[in-house]
């Protein structure tokens, strides 16, 4: 299950008599919604908004929480499916991603400091679970829109790329800059979860890629410090709606966002596998 070649609490048994036994109490909740007396509840992930589904290719586990929208990965995922292959290299599992590493040209990414938080979740159990010990391979482009190993100027630099294995909780925490907005698409964080460390270090075994987006009162603010010119003309003609990866609907994607442009921000989101 995988786009990247193109992107509440369960309710208790209602209306029931709780000294009935516990089979026969899944029985009769059974018949009655067969009979169309009781409707079958699911949940919703808790980053889920009215919005519309956030793409056509979001999945529900069988409790009803529905997955993070599938996403392409793009044209620069540098996990060897184009081209070059950053996964397999020393150094790539870290949380500061601003400095290239290894034999790269050991270039920093500079602009408007930011902290990524992903938090994973099992969406089979409702989102209420969380997925520890999985990975999350995290890139984005520079503050030019550049990105590393693929774009003219940084094809020798690998900053603003990194993997993480998930803690007790399911997060993994990620030290960035704001990435800059460049021609055609809204301001985006791709990622690729894995089911293991082992599994994203090899590069094998994706469960899930797809994207983060920034809201626009962020962006606008961000755009307009130093640095950022080019991505305020870019941002003029671009709106959430009309992306072509975020327009069928981005309430599952859109992070949650703390800061300002003088501290630096922090961007969190859910994200059910």
């Amino acid at each position: 299950m995988n786009g990247r070649h193109d992107e509440g609490p369960h309710e208790h048994d209602r209306g029931l008599s709780y000294d009935l036994p516990v089979l026969a109490r899944r029985r009769m909740i059974g018949l009655m919604a067969g009979a169309g007396l009781i409707p079958l509840v699911g949940c919703t992930s808790d980053r889920e908004t009215s919005a519309s589904p956030s793409s056509s290719s979001s999945s529900a586990s069988s409790a009803g929480c529905a997955t993070i929208p599938e996403e392409t990965a793009g044209p620069f995922p540098g996990d060897g499916s184009n081209g070059v292959n950053v996964l397999k290299e020393s150094g790539v599992v870290r949380s500061d991603i601003t400095r290239s590493f290894g034999d790269s040209a050991g270039g920093t990414a500079e602009g408007i400091p930011l902290t990524i938080t992903l938090t994973v979740v099992d969406a089979a159990s409702g989102c209420g679970t969380p997925k520890q010990g999985a990975a999350v391979y995290l890139w984005h482009c520079d503050r030019d829109g550049a990105y590393s190993l693929y774009s003219e100027g940084v094809t020798e630099e690998n900053y603003l790329r990194g993997v993480q294995e998930t803690d007790g909780a399911g997060r993994v925490t990620f030290k960035s800059v704001f990435p800059g907005c460049y021609q055609g698409r809204w301001p985006h964080i791709h990622f690729e979860v894995y089911g293991s460390l082992a599994d994203a270090t090899a590069a094998t075994s994706i469960t899930n890629t797809s994207q983060l987006a920034f809201p626009q009162d962020v962006c606008d603010a961000v755009y307009a410090t130093e640095g950022y010119g080019e991505s305020v003309r870019n941002l003029s003609g671009l709106s959430l709606e009309s992306d072509g990866i975020f327009s069928d609907g981005h309430g599952r994607q859109l992070a949650a966002m703390t800061g300002g442009t003088e501290g630096g921000y922090t961007a969190t989101l859910t994200v059910p596998v």
